[in-house]
């Protein structure tokens, strides 16, 4: 296949559903998406109704917005506050509240906050404000950290002073684990994320089928990749066979992108990181390099507000697959898109926006 109208083929899809009712017969099965995008297509496209009734999908903690903790999202609004500075952000970010205000309640108070599409965009905003600070909020996984990571050492070497970056930027595979650790939950198989396997290609997640013998397939985001993916994964289950298929080939390769993987090791360092719903990951972050130091906000001095935990919301535990939108006393009656109390809530790739949007 090669144009997208034949990878949402009805035809195509329903005999891919049927497969998966063939090879999954009688077998109780549970798999873990671990991207958003794959939550938000799997709503949208109504997968779960595709799949027999004994295959249950679970969301886990792969929307980088939903991850961000209240203390970072308290610390991004307290540099926003600060005199002479313009805060760059991606627009998921805006609405996530923190312990008091928002970045978007901190905009309609007159702070200079801007929405930006890329790096790209910041780089721009910097260099037309010489007299401004600017600073980044760099979230994501590793989609997003290379492009941060080619502004920064592009930037290193010309005159440009005014540019920093406040450093959330978090790696996917040590959340799998903790989270297979933790062992909360049973989990068959997992959908890996197509998106950041493009970058970091597939061998990372060798740990899966060898350590923990759970089967893993990585998928694109159109309904006949995600029904593939899962036929895929079904197929390795009912035959006792892990492994780390692809089913996104025409995207990802084994040994990923090297040349960003490159840009990453040289400007940033991975660091002990803490996650929404999971707590501190060890080496699941990353941090500024020492030899690019002067484009690190967190060395700026700062005031954040005491922290004031969130009571009812359950994002935390939807997030490790735990829970789900129903099961939260919240959902709906108090927290909808339009007065959101968690993240999960925020975020176009978050598991109750999407509930809230097709679920239902």
């Amino acid at each position: 296949m090669k144009y997208i109208d034949e990878f949402r083929d009805k035809d195509i899809c329903r005999n891919l559903s049927a497969e998966i009712s063939r090879i999954a017969h009688g077998r109780d099965i549970t798999m873990m998406e671990v991207c958003g995008t794959h939550t938000m297509a799997i709503y949208r496209y109504g997968i779960k109704g595709l799949i027999p009734p004994n295959m249950k999908l679970l969301s886990g903690p792969g929307c980088p917005v939903c991850v961000t903790t209240d203390s970072d999202i308290d610390t991004a609004i307290a540099y926003a506050r600060k005199t002479g500075v313009i805060f760059a952000t991606f627009g998921d970010m805006m609405r996530v509240p923190g312990s008091t205000s928002s970045l978007a309640r901190e905009k309609s108070l007159g702070k200079d906050i801007t929405i930006v599409y890329s790096a790209v965009d910041v780089l721009k905003i910097a260099r037309e404000n010489p007299e401004k600070t600017v600073i980044f909020f760099g979230i994501g996984f590793e989609t997003t950290a290379p492009t941060v990571a080619a502004m920064i050492k592009d930037t290193k070497d010309c005159e440009l002073k005014n540019l920093f970056i406040l450093c959330r930027h978090k790696f996917v595979p040590p959340a799998i684990k903790t989270i297979l650790d933790c062992g909360e939950i049973s989990i068959d198989g997992f959908l890996l994320p197509g998106h950041v396997c493009t970058i970091t290609g597939t061998e990372v997640y060798n740990f899966i089928p060898e350590d923990y013998g759970i089967s893993c397939v990585v998928s694109g985001f159109e309904p006949a990749d995600i029904l593939q993916a899962i036929y895929m994964l079904a197929e390795q289950i009912t035959t006792g066979s892990p492994e780390i298929g692809n089913q996104y080939t025409r995207v990802v390769k084994k040994e990923g992108n090297q040349r960003a993987k490159n840009l990453l090791d040289e400007v940033f360092e991975s660091i002990d990181c803490e996650w929404r719903g999971i707590g501190v990951i060890p080496g699941s972050g990353l941090r500024i390099r020492d030899t690019y130091s002067a484009f690190d906000a967190d060395r700026i001095p700062v005031t954040i507000e005491p922290l004031r935990k969130k009571t009812g919301c359950i994002c935390g535990e939807i997030l490790r697959g735990v829970k789900m939108p129903l099961d939260c006393s919240l959902f709906e009656n108090v927290c909808t898109p339009e007065n959101p109390v968690g993240p999960c809530m925020v975020s176009s790739e978050g598991t109750c926006a999407a509930y809230y949007k097709y679920g239902r």
